[in-house]
């Protein structure tokens, strides 16, 4: 496949049709200043923010469509599909959906109703454009013995706030797939945990679907093997395994520099190596796999440029700054 060909190549989403859809995360910016990269290259969208509590819900009872909209306007013109996220998370959600009008925590029935009336509201208005929805996100503790992170909804509901979110979801869409979404997904500590939780939703009998890892990786980490028996352990649930976030950064995990104007060539190499080897893996376990997203198009904009280093840019998708395909880029469609 040469570099040199590239307006007449087949597109990424074309390419890997066989295997799972190929989607990104957009913004109400982005879908406008990448619109010709998502139209060739990917046949899903993820809204980057625009779908999250605070931006549909700012204020009780006073919902704000109109950039989520624009975004499944988008979609439906193009013929892609769009993944919902997120309906319930510890981040981005209003302190009004926890608290009384005297500052002090809301009881668990006002809370409940309060997310009912929100998952309710919003998975009615696209359930004819969204197939699937995140329904809750990174509850799971990274370190300790505890499963489940300390937050407001687990302090104000009880433990079984994830289990209410997936049933509110599955009652006004009974049709939308329905996953379970997190990060370090295959580190072994927090690979058992997800899977402890998500298996116990199953046993209870929740609807839930899909199992969501997010992908967030390195040049360095995390290793190969454990990415394989991450996937291998969530594929005994029988659920949907999608890549909902994905992007490789071109720091090791303890690389703080700042200095960088634009990416090595040893980094972009390595970036490449990268990519091309989780996508062998991801091949290789296309029966289960249905999905893999990235956080973004092109690396004009990405939420790494500033996180977790203030003030440093970042290179972590398959296209440049200009919108060009990468190395990475040829080397996943090489198969």
């Amino acid at each position: 496949m040469s570099e040199e060909n590239y307006n007449e190549v087949l597109s990424l989403c074309e390419r890997y049709r066989e295997q799972f859809f190929i989607g990104a995360a957009v913004n109400q910016y982005t879908i406008d200043t990448q619109q010709e990269l998502l139209k060739k290259h990917f046949n899903s969208i993820t809204a980057e923010n625009e779908m999250k509590f605070e931006n549909l819900q700012p204020e009780e009872g006073k919902f704000t469509f109109a950039v989520a909209d624009k975004l499944v306007s988008f979609a439906k013109e193009n013929h892609k599909q769009v993944r919902g996220h997120t309906l319930v998370w510890h981040n981005q959600t209003p302190d009004w959906v926890f608290t009384n009008k005297n500052g002090s925590f809301a009881d668990r029935k006002t809370v409940l109703e309060r997310m009912n009336t929100h998952i309710s509201e919003v998975v009615k208005r696209y359930k004819d454009d969204l197939y699937c929805w995140d329904v809750v996100n990174e509850v799971v503790t990274d370190e300790g013995p505890k499963l489940l992170r300390e937050s407001k909804w687990l302090e104000t509901i009880g433990e079984d706030f994830i289990d209410k979110a997936f049933e509110f979801a599955h009652q006004v869409d009974p049709d939308a797939l329905l996953f379970y979404n997190d990060y370090n997904e295959s580190d072994p500590t927090k690979r058992d945990k997800i899977y402890t939780l998500v298996k116990g939703l199953k046993e209870r009998g929740v609807p839930i679907h899909g199992v969501g890892l997010q992908a967030h990786w390195n040049v360095s980490s995390p290793s190969y093997d454990d990415i394989r028996r991450a996937i291998e352990k969530y594929a005994t649930l029988e659920l949907q395994i999608q890549l909902t976030e994905m992007d490789v950064s071109v720091f090791e995990f303890g690389d703080k520099r700042k200095d960088l104007k634009k990416p090595t060539e040893e980094m972009l190499g390595a970036q490449a190596e990268r990519y091309e080897e989780f996508f062998n893996i991801f091949r290789e376990y296309s029966d289960v796999i249905t999905g893999v997203t990235f956080w973004g198009a092109a690396d004009d904009y990405t939420w790494l440029s500033d996180f977790p280093v203030k003030g440093r840019k970042n290179w972590p998708l398959l296209f440049d700054e200009q919108h060009q395909p990468k190395q990475s880029f040829w080397r996943i469609m090489e198969f």
